[in-house]
């Protein structure tokens, strides 16, 4: 199939699925007239990736775990890291953006929002 085919059937950007083959995460075959030809492997393959980008995963997570999937000789446990590092970024960015919200709120909180100069958010902006 055609990668308009493709698209349709995945929900991805053309755009996306080359420069998806442009980094190697799929690899369509060649016509003699130049242009892409797409299997349903392919189509699997751009659909895991979509869900795992979803998740989060980087692009070279994803090739890990696509590595993976199409391995028979793959152990769980090499999954189960890939994932539990993901989870422990995505920890981490939660407890940086509550960190934030909460400096935030307390920032407006103290601001008195008025026509006088005095801002305790570009005061505490300002502070180096």
């Amino acid at each position: 199939m055609n990668i308009g085919e493709v698209a349709q059937k995945t929900g991805l950007p053309a755009k996306t699925i080359r420069y998806y083959e442009d980094i190697g995460l799929v690899e369509p075959q060649r016509g003699a007239n130049g242009y892409r030809f797409f299997a349903e492997t392919d189509v699997h393959n751009l659909t895991f990736v979509q869900r795992a980008r979803a998740l989060g995963f980087s692009v070279d997570e994803c090739r890990n775990l696509l590595d993976l999937y199409q391995s028979l000789d793959r152990a769980s446990a090499d999954v189960k890291a890939i994932a539990r590092g993901h989870l422990q970024q995505i920890e981490q960015k939660i407890s940086d953006l509550q960190s934030m919200q909460e400096t935030l709120s307390d920032l407006i909180e103290r601001c008195a929002g008025d026509d006088r100069p005095e801002c305790p958010i570009l005061g505490s902006l300002s502070q180096s």
